[in-house]
This record gives structure tokens, C-alpha cells and sequence, in this order.
């Protein structure tokens, strides 16, 4: 072959190597910071203390109460956040799309902001309101010159459930206002002049267009509310073990890491297998 023939492939393969070489560098971080960390969380969950490997320490752990407990807990959680979100993310979402107020437009930028805002903030801002010693009851005790108020529920499931509902509702208005901004509004108009209400436009016109985002968004809420440790640990619920918090007692307060890595191999499994579903989802919803 001559010279000239093999300058193609020469330039080919000169033009791999930047390829290269810009690649490797983001694979090795993410195999020393990600994946080698969790190589090490797996062999720990099948290193029993009293050494060797071994499947007994999942054993231990699905036969215990407090992992059957911490899973229906967390599985519960997660399933009423993920449908309180979904519904008043589709009802705030449509006034906001399609009520016109003033600052409506303010609002929507808003909750772009809000997605930034960590978890224990909310959830600050909920104790301060509705904690034993907060404002709500701070009003009720000065009225009435009772000991207490009456707002004790943030210490419960449910202000975990209210908590988690109140910050998680953006990540599902999202989805559906960029959903709701593709929707020809002369669609509404001609079903209107067709005698259709408003609760009809919405059930035929509205939400099949906002199914595939209600799905992307709410998928995404499930997997982070199933991961959720923060928002547990400072509302006070101490009769609330969900798995992270599982994970953490195991870990900090119990030294048994073994026990630990095996929980936290089951919340990345659920959580790996809801992320996929969730990216199906956004996919096909093209959220």
C-alpha cells in the first residue's frame, strides 16, 4: 500500500488518541470516587464480623422486624409523597399554566429556585410553623393559656409525610408546566365554545396531554423519597425508621456494618430499579 493510501487511516488514528485521552479521565474518577466505594459497600455486606464470606448477614437482616418494619415504612412514605405530590403538583401546576394572576409568571421561576433548596430546610421551616414549640402553637398556648398546643403531628409519620410532600410537589410541577406550555390553547378554546366545562376540558384535553410528565415526575419523586434521610432525621420522628435511617442507626449507633451494607445494597437495588423506570419514562414523556 502506498504512502499516500495509509495518510487516512495515520490521521484516523492520530485523531482517537485526544478522544482518548479526554475520556479516560472522568472514567477513572468515577470508578475511584463511585464504583470502588460501591465494590466495598457490597463485600462488606458479605463479610460477617465473624469473618469469611458468607450470605449470612442478609439472612440476619430480612429475618429481623426493625428491616421489615423500615422497609414498609420507607415504601409507604414514598408511595403517599409520591401521590400527594401528584396531586397537588397537577392542581397548582394547572392554575399557574392556565388562571392568569398577577406574579403568576414570578411563581413559575419560583419553583426552579425551590428544586435548589436542600431538604432540611423545608423541613426547618415546617418545625418552626408546626413544631411543639413553634409558631402555630406559640399563637394556641397565648390564647388559650394551655401547656401545649395542639399541633404534635410533625413527630409522627404524617409530618414526615406532609414534609415530604411540601418539598418534593416541585420536582413534579416542573415536568407538567413545560408539559402544560405545549398545549395549543386553542384547544381549550374550541372545547370550551363547545360547551365543555372546565372540569371536562381538563379530563379530555388537559390530562392526556400531562400523563407522560405526571409519570416522569412522579417516578422521580418515588426515588427520592425511597432515598430520604434528612427530612426523618430533623423532623424528630423518632418512631420513624425508614431505610436510610436503618442505615444509619446500623452503621453510627450499632457498629454493625455488615447489617448496614446489606441495607443500603437493598435501597440501591430499589433505587437503581426505580431510576431506570424513571428514565423509560422521562424518555418517552421527553421530560
Amino acid at each position: 500500500m502506498a504512502p499516500a493510501e495509509r495518510l487516512p487511516t495515520a490521521a484516523k488514528a492520530r485523531r482517537g488518541v485526544p478522544a482518548l485521552v479526554w475520556v479516560l479521565p472522568p472514567v477513572v474518577l468515577l470508578g475511584v470516587f463511585f464504583l470502588y466505594p460501591l465494590f466495598l459497600v457490597v463485600r462488606q455486606s458479605v463479610q460477617p464480623d465473624t469473618g469469611g464470606t458468607s450470605l449470612q448477614p442478609y439472612a440476619d437482616v430480612f429475618a429481623s422486624e426493625a428491616f421489615r418494619e423500615a422497609l414498609g415504612t420507607t415504601v409507604w412514605l414514598a408511595l403517599g409523597a409520591t401521590i400527594g405530590c401528584l396531586v397537588l403538583g397537577f392542581a397548582l401546576a394547572l392554575v399557574i399554566a392556565f388562571v392568569p394572576f398577577p406574579g403568576g409568571k414570578a411563581v413559575a421561576k419560583f419553583i426552579d429556585v425551590f428544586l435548589s433548596f436542600p431538604s432540611f430546610l423545608i423541613t426547618l421551616a415546617l418545625l418552626f410553623i408546626y413544631g411543639t414549640k413553634g409558631m402555630a402553637n406559640g399563637v394556641w398556648t397565648d390564647a388559650t393559656g394551655a401547656a401545649d398546643g395542639p399541633f404534635q403531628f410533625l413527630t409522627t409519620p404524617w409530618g414526615v409525610l406532609l414534609a415530604e410532600i411540601t418539598y418534593f410537589t416541585p420536582f413534579v410541577m416542573r415536568p407538567l408546566l413545560a408539559a402544560f406550555s405545549q398545549i395549543d390553547t386553542a384547544q381549550l378554546e374550541v372545547a370550551a365554545s363547545l360547551g365543555a366545562g372546565p372540569g371536562r376540558i381538563v379530563r379530555r384535553v388537559i390530562l392526556p396531554e400531562a400523563l407522560p410528565a405526571l409519570a416522569a415526575g412522579g417516578s422521580l419523586v418515588l426515588v427520592m423519597c425511597l432515598n430520604e434521610f434528612g427530612i426523618v432525621l430533623f423532623t424528630g420522628a423518632k418512631g420513624v425508621t425508614t431505610l436510610p435511617m436503618l442505615v444509619y442507626s446500623e452503621a453510627m449507633l450499632e457498629s454493625d456494618y455488615p447489617a448496614a451494607c446489606v441495607v443500603a445494597v437493598v435501597n440501591i437495588a430499589i433505587s437503581v430499579g426505580l431510576y431506570g423506570l424513571y428514565r423509560v419514562v422521562s424518555r418517552r414523556a421527553g421530560a
